[in-house]
Formats: structure tokens, C-alpha cells, sequence
């Protein structure tokens, strides 16, 4: 491990006594802090390039709350588990569920929510264009950790539905995220890949409501190479900033390869980006235009204008579900992959062309208004995906494949991106799941990971956490 800091004395001011000088805010660190094992034997097998346990577009597979910090995964009996432990402590607590993974998908991941309203926590598991499971705690599980049993007597039964509400027959990708008044609201997607429609859905501490569709599959996108006429958009998240804005960075998939320059890539394109000021009933495009509401039949189209923030043609194997966050400020930033011009303009093999030229870009909004975009100079070596972290001081963390983890200062505009942290001694497989909430509790970065393995053999599933600036 390699422990550094960058310091911008452009960050220094005046205090409020005069001839008294601020210490510049610290740039970007890490220090390792220990690592411990949730399971030694979870279940292990790949498909999609990924592992089912470790798939970072899952929302809150990892999360910290009120002084505890909870985990999800599948065992090797292909079991639910989730478990807790009290922050930053040794020993996890575990609790079995009853339902068992259903396929070797590595896309049907455990996701977690709390709906702060009522301290439950929630998990939608096992769900890849097909329905879902479902499980809710008793009340005010979350709220007092301390008195409450960890067993499983305080999760309910499984189900199907949201406590009745049946969404879609075609679901996947649940992302739970939490209002600024507490509600608990659920993203997902409707239909199939290449032809789906984002969702919302809202539980507010009694029942869940259907909000409805957002996005549209339909509508004409042409390249230089042909024409599809249906699609999805993919989203890199989904998140409130702390002013109560809610902000989704997307790439989308055509269906019709004839889009691709070569039948051997992947027709993602463009980086586009849309936010809400009203919980998700209502999306605007970056110049703050209308472009799609919620529930009705103007859902937010590849027709529509203002969306792309970076263009790029399906020619390059640009990633789908990457990274996105807030800082302090409120400003969108994002990570987003492909294989750039300078290797050719068409890759052949998305996972092989991403592997060997694959770089990350960091992609944001500054305070002007406009968008910079910055190359992370370090090489992927695989075809997976990066997650983006911002400390309390806005510095930025990019957690790549196999843990590796490099940072940039605020201080520098984002431009003195290296690495800090090369994860050799942790052997894993390749994505992480963040947990996002984490940083903002104790300032620590922490992120679950699986070890490396072969076929299905089960293998250690572990918990590592890296001490941010303080």
C-alpha cells in the first residue's frame, strides 16, 4: 500500500482574525485500516464479467446507519444473508434468510434500503428481467440497534410484491434511495435490455405507491453505421444531493447492432444526464428544460435535446452503470469508461478491447456551469467498472477493479490524478461495492469485496476499510 497527500495552497484563506492564515485542506489519502471476513464461503461463479456479490451498480449492498454498518450477500448454499456490526468493529452478525439464489446471474444482486420514516430496512434480491423477492424488518429495527435482536425473527416473510404493489413482471436493477423527508423510494427497470423503461416506486412508512415509468425505449437513434428504433437507458445512480435535488448520469443501449461499426462491441453511447426538484415526478435536461414526467407518456426519450453532457458514438465500448455522486456543493460528478480514439475507433470485443485500452474519465459539473472531463491515468486491465468517491474536503477517490484506488484534489481542479492504493495484497476478483453512506459517517472508505476463485468454487468475501483525510 502506498499512503499519499497532496496539498493545494490555492486552498488557503484568510481567517477571520486578521493576519491569521487557514491550513490548506488536505488532498487525497488513504490508510489502511484492517480488513474483515463476512463469509468464507460465499457463493462463487461468473457471468457477465462479474460476480453476484460484487456488482457495483448495486445500490446499498453496503451501508452504514446510526452507528452500524450492514452487509448482503449469497452464502455458498446459495442463501440470502445479511449481517451488521457495530462501526468500524470486528465481528459481523448474521442472519440467514429463507430465500436461495435462484440462477448462476451474477446481475441478480442483493440491494438494501431504510426507510427512515419507520427504521425498517429493506432488500430486493434475485431479480434480472424476471420478478423479485422482497423482504421488510419489523419497525424501527435500524432505529435502535442496540435493544433490538438481530435474528430472523424481525425480517418478514418473503414475497413477490411490494407489500402487495406488483410493479413489473420484467424487473431489474433495484436501487432503494431515501428522500430528503425519509421516504424510501425504489428504482428500477422495466422490460429487458436494449428495450426497457426506468421506474419509480415510494413507500412513505405505510404502503408503497407506483410512481410509474420515466424513461422511453421508443424513438429513432441513428449512427454512422445504421439505425435502432428501441433502447434502454442505463443509469450510473441515483441520487439526492443535500439540497434535495435529485441527480442520474445514464448511457444508452440500442437494441439494433447495426448501430456498432463491429457486431463484437456494445452499443452503448453518449453520456447524458437529467435531475429532478421534485422527488422524480418531473425530469429536466442540463439547462433545467422539462423533458419527461413521471407516469405519464412524455418519459424522458433519446429524441429529446440537452440530454448528452459527452457525446460518443457506440464505436468505443463505453460502459453502462458506472459511478456518480454530489459534492458538497451540490455539483454532479461522475465516472465513466470506454476505449479511447487513440486505440482505434472500433473496438471488436468489448471485454477484450476494454481489458487492454480501457480508461476511466472523470466527468463533472463545475461551478460555472460547464462540463470538464478528465483521463485517470490509470489503465483498467479489465472490462469492469469504477466506483467514484468525494471526501469531506471534495478530494476524489476512484475505487477501480481488484481495490485498486486513486485520487485527486480538489485543490488541483481534479487534474493530479495517481494512484494510491494498489490492492495487490487483497486478491480480488475485480468490482467492488461501496458503501456510500459511510464516508459521511466516520470518514472512512469502505468497500466489500470477494477473493479470487475458479468455476464455482466458493470463495472468502470480505470488508476493507481505508481512513480518509481527516
Amino acid at each position: 500500500m502506498r499512503r499519499r497527500t497532496v496539498l493545494g495552497s490555492a486552498m488557503l484563506a484568510a481567517m477571520a482574525t486578521p493576519g491569521i492564515a487557514r491550513a490548506a485542506s488536505p488532498g487525497p489519502s488513504v490508510t489502511k485500516q484492517g480488513t474483515t471476513r463476512l463469509d468464507a464461503q460465499a457463493v462463487y461463479f461468473v457471468s457477465y464479467d462479474g460476480l453476484v456479490n460484487n456488482n457495483s451498480f448495486q445500490k446499498n449492498g453496503l451501508f452504514t446507519y446510526k452507528g452500524h454498518q450492514y452487509a448482503a450477500w449469497y452464502t455458498a448454499t446459495r442463501n440470502a444473508v445479511v449481517a451488521r456490526r457495530v462501526l468500524g468493529g470486528a465481528t459481523w452478525s448474521t442472519v440467514t434468510l429463507s430465500h436461495q439464489l435462484g440462477s448462476d446471474d451474477s446481475h441478480n444482486v442483493i440491494s438494501m434500503g431504510v426507510s427512515r420514516t419507520d427504521g425498517r430496512l429493506h432488500l430486493n434480491m434475485d431479480s434480472h428481467s424476471d420478478g423479485f423477492f422482497y423482504v421488510k424488518s419489523v419497525a424501527g429495527l435500524l432505529d435502535n440497534p442496540g435493544s433490538t435482536a438481530w435474528t430472523s425473527s424481525v425480517f418478514g416473510s418473503v414475497q413477490t410484491t411490494l407489500d402487495g404493489l406488483a410493479l413489473t413482471a420484467q424487473f431489474t436493477y433495484p436501487q432503494f434511495v431515501s428522500t430528503p423527508e425519509g421516504r424510501l423510494q425504489l428504482s428500477y427497470r422495466a422490460g429487458i435490455s436494449g428495450n426497457g423503461r426506468n421506474a419509480l416506486a415510494e413507500y412513505d412508512g405505510a404502503a408503497w405507491t407506483a410512481l410509474g415509468e420515466w424513461s422511453s425505449s421508443t424513438g429513432t437513434y441513428t449512427s454512422s453505421h445504421g439505425s435502432s428504433t428501441a433502447r434502454n437507458m442505463y443509469l450510473h445512480g441515483i441520487d439526492y444531493d443535500g439540497k434535495g435535488r435529485l441527480h442520474s448520469f445514464f448511457t444508452w443501449r440500442e437494441q439494433n447492432a447495426a448501430v456498432m461499426c463491429d457486431s463484437g462491441g456494445i452499443t452503448n453511447h453518449d453520456t447524458g444526464y437529467v435531475y429532478s426538484t421534485d422527488r422524480g415526478r418531473t425530469w429536466r435536461n442540463d439547462a433545467g428544460t422539462v423533458v419527461g414526467t413521471t407516469g405519464t407518456s412524455d418519459m424522458v426519450a433519446v429524441t429529446d435535446g440537452g440530454l448528452v453532457v459527452d457525446p460518443l458514438n457506440p464505436d468505443h465500448s463505453l460502459m453502462n452503470q458506472e459511478s456518480q455522486t454530489t459534492d458538497s456543493t451540490g455539483l454532479p460528478h461522475a465516472i465513466i469508461s470506454y476505449v479511447p480514439g487513440r486505440f482505434g475507433q472500433c473496438t471488436t470485443d468489448y471485454v477484450a478491447d476494454r481489458t487492454a485500452h480501457g480508461r476511466a474519465f472523470h466527468l463533472r459539473k463545475n461551478s460555472s456551469g460547464g462540463w470538464q472531463k478528465t483521463e485517470i491515468p490509470v489503465p483498467l486491465n479489465s472490462s469492469q467498472r469504477t466506483k467514484l468517491v468525494l471526501d469531506r474536503y471534495d478530494n476524489a477517490y476512484a475505487v477501480f477493479p481488484y481495490g485498486r484506488i486513486a485520487g485527486s484534489s480538489k485543490a488541483s481542479g481534479y487534474t493530479d490524478w495517481s494512484l494510491l492504493y494498489d490492492g495487490s495484497d487483497l486478491n480480488a476478483f475485480g468490482e467492488v461495492v461501496i458503501d456510500e453512506l459511510r464516508v459521511k459517517a466516520d470518514n472512512v472508505l469502505s468497500f466489500m469485496y470477494q477473493e479470487k476463485s475458479s468455476g464455482t468454487t466458493p470463495s472468502a468475501l470480505h470488508v476493507v476499510d481505508f481512513a480518509l483525510p481527516a
